[in-house]
């Protein structure tokens, strides 16, 4: 039986093993990190397939599931509570952010040059982390630069990874309460303020928003929900960036990138998101079914596997290319009931970041061997936690 984590010599690409499972066990039993069997699926058809599939859900069957708590759920209370935050989270808000956005990235872009003229300068930490969270900062309406608590409790879940830690999982279990506990009695402090003082953004509608059938969100609900987006608008983004500039640099594909058209901008960024590797929770069976000729039992563990799903020779001619304007939608963010809500959002943020690096960086290139760049692979988010880069600016 195969036992994760997979072998990935080259931390940038999948595991070759990948290839082999799509051709001879699309839906295989395997081993995961924490010891216990689940099924790994690999195939883009099954796992597209698996995320729209409502037998296929975030909580094991029998398990009993607050309706109040998050996102992170199945269901009617999961449909209710996306419904809400979809009246404030709309396309126009993300657009009416964008000029502020490019601006963050050109500021911080324009420190990592300047950081860089002494030695190698670190991307993650000068570029990839601030505009993260500068951006969901203004997203939320909340300076997130005057709260340094933040970025302390975000690189405290960072370290909290299941994939790094699994042959110590009670110490892993304890330390990822502890650090998610507390970043959720920030969010608790910020949605406090949002009631004491609702604003004209995210965080304030998410306040004021209510519903004739659906009622509105409690403070239970808001603190799940802001954590959620928290992370995932920081940490996700964060690595997903950083990574997008590794397959940049391999291609050679940075310089020239600001002159390019908006579309085909915007058709490199959807490629580089094919790419990135980010993976969706588990997902647990809710009753007997069968999945690509499979039977799967109740209760049993489901991996469905994005990057491998993105990286399916069925579906795209040569994966591993990168190839701008691909025919035919990828699943770098989901499918189905919970397709990321922050797709919009994390599309700015790389089409501004890798911008404003053309425009003033176009010479950039990593200044230690791939093999020397620190690498978090979590369950679900990977990239590198440090990218020691060398800027050539445009003269």
């Amino acid at each position: 039986m195969t036992t994760l984590p997979l072998d990935r010599p080259d931390p940038t690409a999948p595991p070759a093993a990948y290839r082999r499972l799509q051709e001879h066990e699309p839906v295989a039993r395997v081993t995961g990190h924490d010891g216990a069997p689940a099924w790994l699926v690999t195939s883009h058809d099954l796992v597209a397939a698996g995320l729209a599939d409502p037998r296929l859900g975030l909580t094991p069957p029998g398990v009993p599931v607050d309706e109040r708590a998050s996102l992170f759920q199945d269901g009617p209370a999961h449909a209710r509570l996306r419904r809400l935050v979809a009246r404030a989270f709309t396309p126009r808000r993300i657009a009416e952010l964008a000029p502020r956005v490019e601006a963050l990235a050109e500021s911080h872009v324009a420190a990592l040059v300047t950081a860089s003229a002494d030695g190698p300068a670190d991307l993650v930490d000068l570029v990839a982390a601030p505009l993260a969270v500068g951006s969901l900062g203004l997203l939320l309406g909340v300076d997130l630069d005057d709260h340094p608590r933040f970025r302390v409790l975000v690189d405290e879940a960072l370290r909290a990874d299941p994939v790094a830690a699994a042959d110590d999982p009670p110490a892993l279990l304890a330390e990822a309460e502890r650090a998610w506990g507390a970043l959720m009695g920030f969010t608790a402090e910020l949605v406090a303020g949002a009631r004491d003082a609702p604003g004209d953004d995210l965080l304030g509608t998410l306040v004021a928003v209510r519903d004739a059938d659906d009622g509105r969100l409690d403070d239970g609900e808001l603190i799940a929900l802001v954590t959620a987006l928290l992370a995932a608008g920081v940490i996700t983004v964060r690595g997903g960036l950083a990574v997008a500039v590794l397959h940049l640099l391999r291609d050679d594909a940075l310089a020239g990138l600001a002159e390019r058209p908006g579309a085909e901008v915007a058709g490199l960024v959807d490629e580089l998101v094919r790419r990135m590797g980010v993976e969706v929770f588990p997902r647990w069976a809710q009753e007997d079914l069968v999945l690509g000729g499979v039977a799967v039992a109740a209760g049993d563990r489901v991996l469905l596997r994005l990057e491998a799903a993105n990286h399916d020779p069925a579906r795209f001619a040569e994966p591993e290319a990168l190839r701008p304007g691909r025919v035919g939608p990828h699943l770098g963010f989901g499918r189905g009931p919970h397709h990321c809500l922050g797709a919009a959002l994390a599309r700015l943020e790389l089409t501004s970041a890798l911008t404003a690096l053309s425009r003033r960086a176009p010479g950039l290139r990593l200044a230690v061997p791939l093999a020397e760049v620190p690498w978090r692979r979590g369950e679900v988010d990977s990239g590198p936690l440090a990218l020691p880069v060398r800027c050539a600016p445009r003269s």
